[in-house]
């Protein structure tokens, strides 16, 4: 599980779909006070807590990304549950060390944005 600190252009088709339904997954264990079991003691989930306005923000940023690559979003946030900070600052990995960990999957990430800037 995860939700990826850099730009949702730099995601493959594959990663980008898969953090929309993560991040609405850490939604809802956040917003209905889930706390028992399940992924609410993940460390990606933790990271989150009193961050509901950034994740918000990162889901409006994924959906910016899903309009320019023509997808439907039928899945919106409820704005009155983003509360707290507004800018993510805590991290599992940097976004150094997320480059290289999306560098070694087999899929076309980071090729995306690339791909973009040479045409």
């Amino acid at each position: 599980m995860r939700i990826w600190d850099l730009q949702p252009s730099r995601l493959c088709r594959k990663h980008l779909l898969a953090e929309h339904r993560e991040l609405h997954g850490f939604w809802n264990i956040l917003t209905k006070h889930n706390e028992k079991g399940g992924y609410s003691r993940h460390p990606e989930t933790l990271r989150w807590k009193g961050r509901l306005k950034a994740l918000y923000l990162r889901h409006e940023t994924l959906m910016e990304e899903f309009t320019v690559r023509g997808y439907k979003h039928l899945t919106p946030l409820n704005v009155d549950l983003a509360t707290g900070n507004a800018i993510q600052s805590k991290y599992i990995n940097t976004a150094e060390e997320q480059e290289i960990m999306l560098r070694d999957k087999p899929c076309d990430c980071l090729l995306v944005c690339q791909n973009k800037e040479n045409k």
